[in-house]
């Protein structure tokens, strides 16, 4: 059996940026078991794979070690695959996934916006040990949903957080988030996903369904130009318009095409 793979940099104008993905095109569902080994095959943070179903198109994301619910980056490469080399008209796509329906649409100025549901971050105690395992000091607040949102004041210590990835992997939610505001941005961010086997993610496109919310509440504005990563940074625009949908914008570039032998 041969599959075509395509690997695209999203949120990314150029290749090299971004976070890459894997995206391979399915005319039927695989055995998950098959599905996973590619993933782990590929050693990408995300392998998007799709079918079509009527009108639509039935959409997965796994990472190398578990399929996660959504991710945000493997659905912009997904819907630039359709758009730019499959050759797909529509103005815009439709994923069943297992977050629902969610929407990509082509931007006039070669963006492409997703349509996901937004994520109201709570306020809640530090938890034990979090702080050490980011080599933090202190926090300005610590914020759930299904990441934990670490918000900081100085950007500039992003750059200079070095996880304890063991110890990060202790806490029961899908990743770490630290953010802080910045002067060339609205906001920027670091993601540590190490429990679901991506220590950290360039640029994670679903975990800003709860960072956008959260910023966009606290400077009281609705669009919001994000960057994310360490040594590879990616950039989005997100906006909140208060119907409980977060618009998260960004290009792509194709980096590589080819075929899977299995």
């Amino acid at each position: 059996m041969q599959l075509e793979i395509f690997q695209v940099d999203a949120f990314s104008a150029e290749p090299f940026g971004g976070n890459p993905a894997a995206v391979i095109p399915l005319e039927s569902w695989l055995p998950d078991a098959v599905l996973q080994r590619i993933a782990e095959e590929n050693n990408l943070s995300e392998t998007a794979y799709f079918v079509r179903n009527g009108e639509t198109y039935d959409l997965r994301w796994f990472t190398p070690a578990v399929e996660v619910d959504l991710c945000g980056h493997a659905t912009l490469a997904s819907a630039y695959v359709l758009f730019e080399q499959l050759g797909e008209q529509a103005q815009v796509l439709r994923f069943n996934t297992r977050s629902g329906e969610l929407r990509v649409s082509r931007g006039n100025d070669g963006q492409l916006a997703m349509d996901f549901p937004a994520k109201q971050p709570m306020a809640e105690a530090t938890p034990a040990g979090l702080l050490e395992a980011l080599g933090l000091s202190e926090a300005r607040g610590v914020y759930r949903t299904d990441d934990l949102l670490v918000v900081i004041d100085d950007a500039a210590l992003l750059g200079t957080i070095k996880p304890d990835f063991t110890a990060l992997a202790e806490f029961d939610v899908r990743g770490i988030a630290v953010t802080a505001p910045h002067q060339a941005f609205d906001f920027v961010t670091r993601w540590f996903g190490p429990r679901v086997g991506v220590n950290e993610d360039p640029v994670t496109g679903s975990a800003h369904t709860s960072l956008a919310p959260y910023w966009a509440e606290r400077f009281g504005k609705q669009v919001l130009r994000c960057q994310q990563g360490g040594a590879r940074k990616g950039q989005l625009c997100c906006e909140v318009p208060g119907n409980g949908r977060v618009i998260i914008s960004g290009y792509a570039a194709l980096y590589m095409r080819g075929v899977v032998h299995l």
